[in-house]
């Protein structure tokens, strides 16, 4: 524990005291409000806190749009309403909007195939990840006790 300790203390030293203040009220409702207009009506956007959307809100192509699994429907609507679109455009020779229509499609298509693995209740998908292996030649570790020249 005093290791851990020394540690957050070396780091509070070589960061610039105001990044530990509290916040004013503004700074609180700022960082509320980025969060609430993550929300989208497929789910959720993953952009960092502070940074504007760099995408225009074409959610649908944003690599960083969190799909919420009970959105599955909608998604689909948006797949067969993109391809209708799509022929639309091709039949009018709009041939710039079927090469935009298209990536979002191409966008839509694959976030629909990364739900194949997403339980319908949004709960996070378990991983397997296997039972350790250990063999005989590898190190002991030692503990580290905080005091300089003891071992653990």
């Amino acid at each position: 524990m005093r290791t851990y300790r020394g540690f957050l203390d070396r780091r509070r030293s070589d960061r610039p005291l105001e990044e530990y203040r509290e916040p004013t009220e503004q700074e609180w409702r700022d960082f509320q409000q980025h969060f609430e207009l993550r929300k989208v009506s497929l789910g959720t956007c993953g952009r960092p806190y502070g940074t504007p959307c760099k995408h225009e809100h074409a959610c649908i192509r944003c690599p960083v749009l969190q799909i919420d699994p009970r959105q599955r429907g909608h998604l689909i609507e948006i797949i067969q309403n993109l391809r209708d679109r799509i022929r639309e455009a091709r039949g009018n020779g709009w041939l710039g909007e079927v090469e935009g229509l298209q990536v979002s499609l191409d966008a839509a298509t694959v976030k629909l195939n990364s739900l194949k693995n997403t339980p319908a209740d949004g709960r996070p998908q378990l991983v397997d990840l296997g039972m350790p292996v250990f063999t005989d030649n590898a190190p002991t570790p030692q503990l580290d006790t905080g005091e300089p020249g003891l071992p653990g």
